[in-house]
Parts: C-alpha cells; structure tokens; sequence
C-alpha cells in the first residue's frame, strides 16, 4: 500500500540533513551531471511537473530491511552503514534519489567543489538561470545566448545563502529589500527582476508543498527476502523511465538486494582493477561463469548469486590480482591500459585461475616465478596472444557472437579441465569448428586478416601506445594512386607505421618516401627508425616504384616479429 504525502523542498532537504531521507544499498550513486542539476532548480521555479518520489517507511527501532548510505553533500560516494535498529523513523528513497540529491546539493552543499548561484536577472518569463562554480569570478557577466533579455547582465546570488536569508527571516519582501540595498541597485527593471526571482524561489522552495512523497508500507509478517526482492523489483520496473540504469546497474541493485556487502565489493574490485577493463558489468559476468552458468539473465538472480559472491569474495580478489600479474608479466597489461580491449578471454584465464587446487595467498604470489616454475604461463600467454592477434572477440557475424556464442562454447571447454593444464589446443579448437577465421601460422598472404590494433601493438615491442599516433602509410597513398597500384595493396598494414601527428601532418605529408628518410632534416637517426619501424634495410626497395616488393620485404619482418611473441 502507497501513502501519498506532500513535501516543501526546503523541508525535505532539511529531513536529508538529519538522515530522516536515506538511500538503500540497492541504489546505485548519483549520475546527474551539473547541467541537469541546473534545469531542474528552473523547472521547480516555474511550478512545473518532475515527478513524485517513492520511499520505504521504516520504524524506529526495527531492523531495516536493507542497509543504507546517507545522502552525499558534495557528490563523493558514501559506503553504505550495517544498522541492527535504526534510532529514528527513515524514509528508504527508491525512486527520485537523482531529483532528491541535486536539491540537496544545491540548497545545502556543493558538487566537484562547486555551489549553485541563482542569477536575480533571470528573465523568469523565460528561464530561471541556475549555474554551479567554484569561484564566483568566473561566472558569466553578460548574457551572451540569450540577445532577447530584458538585463543583458547576470547577478549571480549564492543558494545557499538566499535560502538561509529567507528561512531566518520568513519575509521575502525583507530580503528583497537588503540585496537591493546592498548592492545600491537603482533601476526599477532591475529591482522588479529581483523581487520577482527571489519571491519565485521562496514560494515554490520554502512555501508551498511541491515534492510529492509516497509511501510504501512494507508488511514485515512476511519473510525478509520475498520482501527485499518485492522492493528490489519495485525499483527496477521504477527505473524503466528516467535515467534508465542499465541491465548491469540493475543486476547489481538486486545483488546488493540480496547481501549488502556487494556494494563495497564491487566498488572496491572495480576501482582498483578498472585499469585492465574490470567494469561492473564484466565482474558480474565473472561471478556467473564462475558458477558454471554462462547464459545467467538478470530476471534469474537468485540469492544464491549474491551469496556466492560475498563467499567467495577473498578467493575473487586473489583471482583478479592474479590476472593483472599475468598481463604483467606477459606484457599485455599496457595493451588493457589502453581501454576498449575485449575482457572475454580474460574471463577464461581468471575461471583457470579461480579453479585451481591452490589456497588463496598461492594465487595471489601464482605469477611470481613465471619464467621459470609456472606451467601454465606460457600457455596462457601463447593461447592469449594469438587470440588477439587473430581479433576473434570482435563481431564475426556466420553465428560467432563472441558475448554469447563465443562465452558458452569456450566454457564449454574450460570447465572440464578445472585444475589441469590450460586447455590451449582445445580452446583453439572452437575457434576452428565454429569455424571463424583462425591461423596460429601467418604469412604475407594472411597479414590483412588479422587485428591490426593488436599487430602493431607487437610491431613497436608493446610500448607505443596507437591513441598518441596516426596510422601512416609508409609511401604515401597520393603518389601509389597515381601510379596505379591497387587500393588493397595501398592500405596493406604492410605500408603502415605508427607516426607521431606533427610529423605525419607536416614535413612527411605526401613527400615521396626515400625523399622523405634520406633527408637529415626530417629523419635524424636513420637506422633508428629503420629498425622501429620494421623497414626493409635494402634501401632500393624505398621507392615508389619497387612498392609490392617493398611491402613483401616488409610483410615477412612484421611476420618475424609476431613469431617472436607467439613461441
């Protein structure tokens, strides 16, 4: 059953402050951006519709039926608190936490060091201005956007100081009259701005009742759980409409239903393991696969789930460390860094590790002899390496949905040889039978099917980050066209390198190639850059004219140095 009840915003921010409005562990942490925070300060001084907000009624001193965070005043998350007995009556927020937090924020603290000013020449016919700065120099002085205002000029004025202003005095008029006053503001037009900006804001923040509460009673006669996951699918099918959360946000919300502890668990695994791509999505997906089940939906989540996880949690963590020292190790980890690398096959190498008849301080320390005493270390590596190079976690179409097919197929394999060696030839194998296109053996005929992130990653030794350069060709596509070559020769990765904007841009753009290398002026140390760059040393290949023998010369060094890394 719903209760509905009518709120002043300035009342309610007052309840937030004495955590009488908190947030449960199911919900996720503030996403509203200081732009939106913004437009919703406008749209409640034009008495416009936002939305109702829904909490749970919890009593004092009965158990919570989930644990809770307070608000944040200043948009850093806050862990949320295990409560036995909570001390006063508390309104649980599941709907409405973005709408709550950016009134709280604006009226009582700031975000990314910043407080809200209210500008008292807003055109209130038009738009109430709201902007959040740290420093009020660095407000705008003049109305650039908008050329119809009456005050081309902005008076930006603190929220937070206004609000207290009129809650101490309980008279706008008297406010009115001291800003006007101190400011010496003469004009009438101006006066009128701020008489009716300050009287907009008072009424519809400290007057009248227009945030609309509702209640949900919960019926604590039937069991904890069947009433947590009945809240838990409250909040999703809530969460359809507005800032949608995503499936995994979703998931995470009914887990964190299940076992409060999730939430420090999955926060403290993604931020300190984000920079080899654990997002809360792939450590989700872990723990499914983990438990053998690689096709787990979020409308399956079962308490078991959460359990799991929390169970297991030390022997995840020791996994997860495990795996950032293999890609170390391997020299793979700079690669990950680089972000957007595909996690799928880092979900079978932790399923190897996690599976291992090993306590947990041993996989924490498992890649510390790796070049000498770790036998599954270079099977990892080799079956990683080529995986990559191969590019068979991006979309293939012919059925080979890496996510899905890919996932299922793979721990098809992998589970049956739990605590035996990597399963490198067999997990190959479903790259063959699907079939996609898959070699461990590369020629120059095969170069162009292959991930060329992933090649030239090894082309420059696994140190030259791709985001910082362009993709140049070698002998310049101007010159090759005109003399007829054809497109996929032109665009072979054998006449690419990795070159730095201002040179590729500037003194090299569409000069002849020998031209260009011989010349100290462009290229100082010549033999260094032969040999970063994997180009032929016999240097009458350095023309336009000898380009198919130039790039065949090529092909096979870049094959050499693939080979190197595979063995």
């Amino acid at each position: 059953m719903a209760i509905w009840k009518t709120y002043r915003v300035a009342d309610a921010v007052t309840e937030i402050d004495e955590e009488k409005f908190v947030l449960p562990v199911i919900q996720r942490s503030l996403v509203w951006e200081e732009d939106k925070m913004e437009l919703l300060f406008d749209t409640l001084l034009k008495g416009d519709s936002f939305g109702g907000i829904m909490v749970i009624e919890e009593e004092r001193d009965s158990k919570p039926l989930f644990n809770y965070r307070p608000f944040t005043k200043d948009g850093n998350f806050i862990p949320s608190r295990e409560v036995e007995k909570i001390k006063q009556q508390q309104f649980f927020v599941i709907d409405g936490q973005q709408r709550l937090q950016t009134f709280y924020i604006g009226l009582k603290g700031s975000i990314n060091g910043k407080v809200l000013y209210f500008d008292l020449f807003s055109d209130y016919n038009v738009e109430y201005e709201f902007k959040f700065e740290k420093d009020e120099n660095n407000l705008p002085k003049k109305s650039k956007e908008n050329t119809d205002r009456k005050i081309p000029e902005h008076f930006w004025y603190p929220v937070k100081t206004l609000l207290e202003k009129l809650k101490n005095t309980g008279k706008y008029k008297q406010v009115v009259k001291e800003i006007i006053e101190n400011y010496e503001i003469n004009e009438d037009l101006k006066k009128e701005h701020i008489e009716e900006n300050i009287l907009s804001f008072y009424e519809n923040v400290l007057n009248s009742e227009t945030l609309g509460i509702s209640k949900v009673v919960i019926n604590k006669s039937l069991p904890e759980i069947e009433n947590r996951q009945r809240i838990v699918e409250l909040f999703r099918r809530l969460n359809d409409g507005g800032t949608r959360l995503s499936s995994f946000d979703l998931v995470a919300s009914i887990l964190k239903g299940f076992s409060w502890e999730m939430e420090d668990f999955l926060k403290e695994m993604i931020e300190k393991y984000q920079d080899i791509g654990l997002t809360q999505e792939n450590l989700i997906k872990l723990i499914f696969l983990l438990q053998d089940n690689p096709n787990k939906e979020m409308a399956s989540i079962e308490a078991s789930d959460a359990e799991f996880a929390i169970e297991n949690k030390d022997r995840i963590k020791a996994t997860i460390k495990a795996l950032k020292d293999f890609l170390v190790c391997s020299k793979l980890y700079d690669y990950y860094k680089e972000g957007n690398r595909s996690f799928i096959p880092l979900f079978f190498i932790s399923y190897h590790l996690f599976h291992k008849k090993i306590d947990n301080n041993a996989l924490i320390n498992y890649f510390n002899n790796y070049e000498t005493g770790n036998a599954d270390f270079p099977l990892m590596k080799r079956c990683l390496y080529h995986s990559l190079i191969n590019g068979v976690f991006r979309s293939k179409g012919a059925g080979w949905i890496p996510y899905k097919t890919g996932i299922r197929k793979l721990l098809e394999v992998i589970k049956k040889h739990k605590n035996k060696a990597f399963p490198i030839e067999e997990l190959f194998q479903v790259y063959i039978n699907h079939p996609i296109k898959f070699t461990t053996t590369y020629t120059n005929s095969n170069l162009d099917q292959l991930d060329s992130s992933f090649v030239f990653y090894l082309i420059y030794d696994r140190t030259r980050a791709i985001r910082n350069n362009d993709f140049d060709h070698i002998m310049p596509k101007n010159i090759l066209e005109e003399k007829g070559f054809d497109w996929n020769l032109i665009n072979s990765i054998k006449n690419f390198q990795l070159l730095d904007y201002g040179t590729n841009r500037g003194a090299k753009n569409g000069k002849p190639f020998k031209e260009w290398v011989d010349n100290p002026d462009y290229v100082k140390d010549k033999s260094a850059y032969v040999k970063l760059h994997l180009i032929p040393i016999d240097e009458t290949l350095w023309t336009e004219e000898k380009f198919e023998d130039f790039i065949e010369a090529r092909g096979d060094l870049i094959i050499k140095k693939l080979e190197e890394y595979v063995k």
